[in-house]
C-alpha cells in the first residue's frame, strides 16, 4: 500500500543514510521500523484491562484451599 507521511528532515535524512548504509530501500526501513514499533506496543493496556476485570475482586486465599495445598506439599525436613 502505498501512502505519504511527513517527517522532519533531520529523520528523513537520518533514516536515508541508514536505508543506504544497510542497502535496503527507504520503504523496507520505514516497513521495519513501523512493524517494530507495532509489534513493541501490541500488548500495552492488557495489564490495566486485568486489572480492571479482576481488581474488585478478593485475591485472598480461601483458607480451606489453604490448608489442602499445606496438606497436599510431602513432608519435609530442613
Amino acid at each position: 500500500m502505498k501512502t505519504a507521511i511527513s517527517m522532519p528532515d533531520e529523520v528523513f535524512t537520518e533514516a536515508d543514510r541508514l536505508a543506504k548504509r544497510t542497502r535496503i530501500s527507504r520503504s523496507e526501513l520505514y516497513t521495519r521500523a513501523v512493524e517494530s514499533y507495532v509489534k513493541m506496543h501490541r500488548h500495552q493496556g492488557v495489564r490495566e484491562k486485568l486489572n480492571a476485570v479482576y481488581g474488585q475482586e478478593s485475591s485472598a486465599l480461601d483458607a480451606v484451599a489453604g490448608r489442602m495445598q499445606r496438606l497436599s506439599l510431602p513432608k519435609d525436613t530442613w
